[in-house]
């Protein structure tokens, strides 16, 4: 079974630190060897730069006991100055209430201050708590908005962001192929998730001429990043043999790497290939605690195997309990094969 698509991705909390000095255009130079001390006292002397920089040292505790607190009180600082990048990291402190209590509006209204200063990082994150209603009201359409102007700055994140939502017709209208654009744009400067998305509208055809070849392509590269839906995409094309050689071990290889990953679309592929003996020697133990992995995730294929090895005792003490208990959650998710399974138990 083939995945979807992965969740909106909010750009990773920034961590550079910019230096003492200030280029002729005012961008600050890159300083990493300044030592605590000497950022501890220009920060105490207002420097707005060296209370952004004294932030960083406190949150990687570079230099210093690290402290998530003392973070927070030195971005604020330099963010009150208006220091876009303190300002992005305060909102990042409050969304994930690290050194102060989690507060999603303080966290949308730091990112709107970064963002209004046309800092890419806080435009796609911004983006992002309007789509999902986070410290501020749901709008696909602001959510578009602050995405295209990251995506105008270049923001790979944004540009899978925005492809999202031409996919879904979410704040514009559907479009398959404008999704396809931005999940190239995105793809090609190596972000896994947007890697899995062309390579699944490839398989599909979406958007683009259908091709397993590409599609294969596009997942190998986000699979050998660690994407685990892309590794789950991999492993089935090689379990059919679509757009590369049917392989068995193959698949089983990279349905185990994203079952360790907790992925429960491969946990349950990963178990049918332990019961069936595909790449591997047959398992009936095995199987079952893979497909229990998937079923309490509350996959659906997965309930209704893990109810069929209860009902006939593979690998596992045989109770028609517990196989019914198993057929009812799958049934529940529309799964027909237990409907009936739990139909002729009950005659």
């Amino acid at each position: 079974m083939e995945r979807g698509f992965p969740e909106k991705k909010n750009t990773v909390f920034q961590v550079m630190r910019w230096g003492l000095g200030l280029l002729a255009l005012g961008f600050a130079m890159t300083v990493w060897a300044q030592d605590f001390e000497n950022t501890k006292r220009a920060a105490e002397k207002g420097d707005a730069i060296a209370q952004y920089n004294l932030g960083v040292m406190y949150y990687e505790g570079e230099g210093v006991t690290q402290s998530d607190a003392e973070a927070v009180k030195w971005y604020r600082k330099a963010a009150q100055q208006g220091r876009a990048d303190a300002q992005y990291n305060l909102g990042w402190m409050y969304d994930e209430g690290k050194g102060v209590a989690q507060d999603k509006k303080q966290a949308v209204a730091w990112y709107r201050k970064a963002a209004q200063q046309g800092d890419a990082k806080a435009q796609n994150t911004l983006g992002v708590m309007y789509e999902r209603g986070e410290g501020v009201t749901q709008s696909d359409a602001e959510a578009v908005k602050w995405y295209r102007k990251a995506v105008e700055q270049g923001n790979v994140y944004a540009q899978f962001n925005l492809g999202e939502m031409y996919c879904y017709g979410r704040g514009v209208a559907q479009s398959d192929a404008e999704a396809v654009k931005w999940y190239l744009k995105a793809a090609e400067r190596g972000d896994a998730d947007a890697q899995t998305s062309l390579g699944y509208m490839y398989s599909e055809g979406r958007g683009i001429t259908q091709n397993d070849t590409e599609a294969v392509k596009w997942y190998r590269k986000a699979a050998e990043q660690g994407n685990a839906d892309a590794q789950t995409n991999l492993g089935y094309m090689y379990d059919v043999g679509r757009g590369v050689a049917q392989n068995d071990t193959e698949a089983l290889k990279w349905y185990r790497k994203a079952a360790e990953l907790g992925e429960a679309v491969a946990q349950s592929n990963l178990g049918e290939m332990y019961e069936k003996g595909k790449g591997v020697a047959r398992n009936d133990a095995e199987a079952a605690k893979w497909y229990r992995k998937a079923a309490e995730q509350g996959d659906g294929e997965a309930q209704f195997s893990l109810g069929a090895m209860y009902e006939k005792g593979k690998g596992v003490t045989r109770s028609n309990a517990e196989a019914m208990k198993w057929y009812r959650k799958a049934a529940q998710q529309g799964n027909e094969e237990a409907k009936a399974a739990l139909k002729a138990m009950k005659k």
